[in-house]
């Protein structure tokens, strides 16, 4: 059965992403207001009867001088990965992106190929089996997520040799999660390691308050993130990012965006944001102080936002990126050992994934890209 794909509107598009148990908080309609760099579409699939069954947020960044377009799907777009026939529903979404002038699109599949369980990958590093995570035996693996990429290769879709596993990707094909579905807080929290146990408990005892704060408070948040920044090597985001985040996002839906600030003596030292869409929470932005660590606010302020993720019914509590490297001289194995002391899960998604409708200018933005 063929589909229909056409432009929609935006309530169109955010009665469909609530219609879903979950989505990527990038395929919501206000996260093309968050990327003002991008002009943003919404596309809708239609069965024969008419009714919207697939949606997708497209970001369209334009070339200098020229009207040609990198198309870029993130996270996304929101179909049935596991249709035997995948080409009725990207075909037409091809079609329409290269009408807009797109000479390359690029999409992630929110879609896990594997899991491994946190005391796997313990097991893992203490008995030194592996430099990656893609080497050790998963605890869950998805066969139709095969399928789904061996239809992508034949139908002419492209994925880069590192396939994300080191950030190659634009969004990290490994995240680590906590499942909170079908579990109680205690199985939650016993399920941490003793160490976020002991500094969970440290930071209660040093008097260390989180608090939900507002939108005054992201200047707050601001001085941390760039003290972080400094700390990690990285180059900040301005404060105008933020804002604009939180008025797009909680303009769409109030509870979408939130901010806590971890305070000592009155004093913020750590503070973190998170966004919800449906029963999926992310921890999206952390921050903190290079002082006063001995009070654990980052372990308070995570346990603060697990604990309301489940009181919003969450069914799952999403860390975001890991490396998948297992190897403790890598300087991005701290993230997958902070993580795996949750004693959640980490994922491995399908990835990104290109489709040149102009090769010469494809090959060009890769190049562009690898020089980067």
């Amino acid at each position: 059965m063929s589909l229909r794909l056409r432009t929609i509107t935006r309530e169109e598009h955010l009665d469909f992403i609530r219609s879903r148990p979950s989505a990527s908080h990038m395929q919501v309609p206000s996260w093309g207001d968050v990327k003002a760099e991008w002009r943003a579409e919404s596309l809708g699939w239609f069965d024969a009867s008419g009714e919207v069954v697939g949606a997708g947020l497209v970001l369209y960044r334009q070339l200098p001088k020229v009207k040609r377009y990198l198309a870029y799907l993130p996270e996304g777009p929101v179909i049935d990965w596991f249709d035997q026939d995948l080409d009725r529903w990207l075909k037409p979404m091809l079609a329409h992106l290269k009408a807009q002038g797109a000479f390359t699109v690029k999409m992630g599949p929110p879609v896990v190929v594997r899991r491994w369980e946190a005391t796997t990958i313990k097991d893992a590093i203490a008995g030194k089996q592996a430099k990656r995570l893609r080497d050790v035996d998963p605890d869950f693996s998805e066969p139709r997520a095969l399928e789904t990429a061996e239809r992508l290769r034949r139908s002419g879709w492209l994925q880069g040799e590192d396939g994300g596993a080191g950030f190659g990707d634009v969004q990290p094909r490994y995240v680590f999660q906590v499942p909170l579905g079908g579990r109680s807080l205690d199985d939650v929290q016993r399920g941490f390691n003793q160490l976020w146990r002991r500094n969970i408990k440290k930071a209660e005892k040093s008097g260390v308050e989180v608090v939900q704060g507002g939108f005054e408070d992201l200047a707050v948040f601001h001085k941390l993130y760039v003290v972080t920044a400094e700390r990690d090597r990285f180059t900040p985001r301005p404060l105008s990012y933020f804002q604009r985040m939180w008025k797009a996002l909680n303009a769409e839906d109030p509870n979408r965006m939130r901010l806590y600030v971890a305070y000592h003596d009155g004093e913020p030292l750590a503070a973190t944001t998170m966004l919800v869409v449906g029963e999926h929470v992310w921890y999206s932005y952390g921050a903190s102080a290079n002082h006063k660590r001995e009070v654990k606010p980052s372990n308070a302020v995570q346990w603060r936002m697990i604990r309301d993720s489940y009181a919003l019914g969450a069914s799952v509590y999403d860390l975001r990126g890991i490396s998948d490297t297992l190897d403790e001289d890598d300087h991005l194995f701290g993230l997958i050992q902070f993580k795996v002391g949750t004693g959640g899960q980490a994922a491995e998604y399908l990835g990104e994934w290109d489709f040149p409708l102009n090769k010469l200018l494809h090959k060009a933005l890769d190049l562009y890209m690898s020089r980067r």
